[in-house]
């Protein structure tokens, strides 16, 4: 049996991504132009990402049969007593996560040499890409705050410069920007927390910070406000979560996420699969022994989650831009997740994490193959039929739509239905609304699922109607949909066996078993929320057979069966539908005005105060008042002594005589 990892294996499988892309992007974009080839540029990205997912899943065969590691592998400088390092830490959340991002990525490695091979930043997108792979590695293996926060950072730079890819397009250059905004306001409280954190335990390292959660969990300080004292530690987990809020777009720091479509297909998926998105919930689940001190900031988390799942699933209904129903799905998945979170189901939260990452990253990659194949048109109004022209994407995204939705045996039913378990057994306050929440955000996944998946594959094919097709997109408006190439299609096959199966395998050990036993803390008197669900769990067969008869199987069902009434048999009821509740239909279409009200209240508040700033106080106060002010008064004050400084002798020896006349009369005057 294996106990010991070695550094060097571990320090190998970040840095084999970071030399595909160095050479990718040094090689295949600077010096003047194409070096290497995009051959070149492809086999040395994909060869860095395929090394670190082998290295990774060894780890995870290691780390199965016990083996650990916490260690610094680089001490960077000391500050004040304050070690900054680079380390690794290794366990069962860790080991999962390294195997989920290293294939995931090296699927939409492959898969981006069909995707955008008629693309001349091709070699940059490779260089991006893996890239990310590596800032993402290095997040999730950290075993320090300065660790975690430089692969916090690094993701979010690599998005901003992904979603912005397509440069010349203002589109793209507006979300990228509004991405890297949006993060900044989560990464403030995220960076708040870490300084709190920093400041009270003096120390980086996870390991010492744990070690001292007792203390920080008994500090307590003013309430600025008046009333009851605020606790230090759920002030710090709040800062955190923000972060999180930020980076795993939960509400209303989900802005950003529908926007960043404007990338390429392949990052959406890289970002709304593996990497980025999830960055936030694994925090949460890292520090857990932290959150599991305050029942405040975990009924804070579930709320934001349960407002996140239900409220970003009904956008998911009205959306036609074929990524960006997949997107709203995304962030109502990420809701599931954080309500987990919240009812102290740490495991269960990234158990979800896992199977949402293959079956999203399907889901992803399948649109991407039906824009290939429908000449780059996205709009889910104009397709239709394409199950016969497109049979391997089709019958791939019928597995990955079934399991979003939870269909039992596949493999988001098995962490779907954890989650509802265990919110459902959580004693928390605002366990109720998360329950109803999630429950309800059953049905609406599988209407929007399968409202997509009718209009796509099934019915009327309405391509040639699409009053755009020979828009842009030279003769092939009314050319006949096609399969994608090999590489195209391999990667949604390699996805969609986890999609099915991975539920089924990794239940028990994830949930109930070893694996994370010593990655996450629970409080099991204070949050019994699992330890319920554990005793209600009787093997993953069990819980497929019993789910027949629970709500949210009827939910799921009805939610099919309504699109397929609704998209396929009667299409004049969603019609009538949108006139009926036309003002519903319109907060909806405005994304409930959030867009609206940060452009013209928060930005244009936030640039009348810096107006107001710099007029008032930086050109009135300071430059017209404190500077000019100064210089003019010393200027009048000169120009008037100048009248007395003549030259002539005479003169001054007449002030002279005025002086001592002056003098004299005022001493007599006061001697009398």
């Amino acid at each position: 049996m294996s106990t010991t990892l070695s550094a060097s294996t571990l320090l190998a499988i970040p840095l084999a991504p970071l030399v595909g892309s160095l050479l990718a992007g040094i090689l295949g974009t600077t010096f003047g132009g194409n070096v290497i080839g995009r051959r070149a540029s492809h086999t040395f990205t994909i060869l860095g990402v395929l090394v670190a997912f082998l290295l990774s899943a060894g780890v995870l065969v290691d780390v199965i049969d016990g083996a650990r590691f916490n260690a610094t592998i680089y001490e960077w400088m000391v500050v004040g007593g304050l070690k900054m390092e680079i380390g690794f830490l290794i366990d069962g959340l860790t080991a999962m996560m390294m195997c989920v991002v290293t294939f995931v990525s090296l699927m939409v490695h492959i898969y981006t040499i069909g995707y955008m091979d008629e693309d001349e930043g091709y070699n940059r997108f490779f260089a991006y890409i893996s890239l990310f792979t590596f800032s993402m590695l290095m997040l999730v293996m950290s075993n320090n705050l300065l660790q975690l926060f430089f692969g916090w950072e690094a993701v979010g730079l690599v998005s901003y410069l992904l979603i912005g890819f397509w440069y010349n397009k203002p589109t793209a250059i507006f979300a990228n920007m509004k991405a890297f905004l949006v993060n900044r306001v989560g990464d403030f409280g995220f960076i708040l927390g870490i300084g709190l954190i920093v400041a009270h335990t003096g120390t980086l390292n996870y390991s010492e910070i744990f070690a001292k959660a007792g203390e920080l969990g008994a500090i307590g300080f003013a309430n600025p406000f008046g009333g009851a004292e605020w606790m230090l530690i759920t002030v710090i987990c709040i800062c955190l979560f923000i972060g999180a809020m930020g980076k795993s777009a939960q509400f209303p720091l989900h802005v950003w996420l529908p926007d960043s479509m404007e990338g390429p297909t392949p990052i959406s998926a890289l970002i709304h699969a593996a990497t980025m998105v999830t960055a936030g919930i694994f925090m949460v689940s890292r520090m857990s022994p932290l959150f599991e001190l305050s029942d405040t900031a975990l009924n804070f988390v579930m709320v934001i989650g349960g407002i996140t799942a239900l409220f970003m699933g009904f956008l998911g209904i009205i959306q036609n831009d074929i990524k960006r129903v997949v997107a709203y799905s995304t962030l109502s998945q990420l809701g599931y997740m954080t309500v987990a979170l919240g009812a102290s189901a740490y495991s269960v939260a990234v158990f979800h994490l896992m199977t949402h990452a293959f079956f999203k990253a399907l889901l992803f990659l399948a649109a991407g193959s039906v824009i290939m194949g429908l000449h780059h048109n996205q709009d889910i109004r104009w397709m239709g039929g394409l199950r016969k022209y497109m049979p391997i994407t089709w019958i791939t995204s019928l597995v990955g739509t079934l399991a979003l939705i939870g269909t039992p045996l596949f493999a988001g039913f098995y962490s779907k239905d954890s989650i509802i378990e265990s919110v459902h057994f959580s004693h928390l306050p605002a366990a109720g609304f998360a329950y109803f929440a999630v429950l309800a955000g059953v049905f609406v996944t599988s209407f929007y699922s399968f409202r997509l998946y009718f209009l796509v594959f099934h019915g009327q094919e309405r391509y040639h109607q699409n009053p755009d097709a020979h828009h842009g997109h030279g003769d092939h408006g009314h050319d006949k949909p096609h399969e994608t190439p090999w590489v195209v299609t391999v990667p949604l096959l390699l996805l969609a066996i986890p999609s099915v199966v991975i539920g089924f395998l990794t239940i028990q050990p994830m949930l109930f078993g070893e694996f994370l036993k010593d990655a996450i803390t629970i409080n099991a008197e204070l949050h019994p929320a699992l330890s319920r669900f554990a005793e209600e769990f009787h093997g993953p067969l069990a819980m497929a057979l019993h789910a027949f008869s629970t709500a949210p199987f009827w939910l799921a069902l009805a939610g099919a069966v309504s699109a397929w009434y609704m998209y396929l048999i009667n299409p004049a009821v969603p019609a009538a539908i949108g006139r009926a509740l036309k003002p519903v239909i319109t907060v909806l279409e405005n994304k409930y005005y959030l867009d609206w009200f940060n452009e013209n209240v928060l930005a244009r508040g936030a640039r009348l105060v810096g107006m107001g700033l710099w007029k008032g106080g930086d050109r009135g106060v300071i430059e017209g008042g404190l500077v000019n002010a100064s210089w003019k008064l010393v200027s009048k004050v000169s120009s008037v002594v100048r009248q007395f400084q003549t030259g002539y002798l005479y003169h001054y020896a007449l002030v002279m005589i005025v002086g001592v006349l002056s003098f004299m009369t005022y001493f007599v005057w006061l001697a009398r």
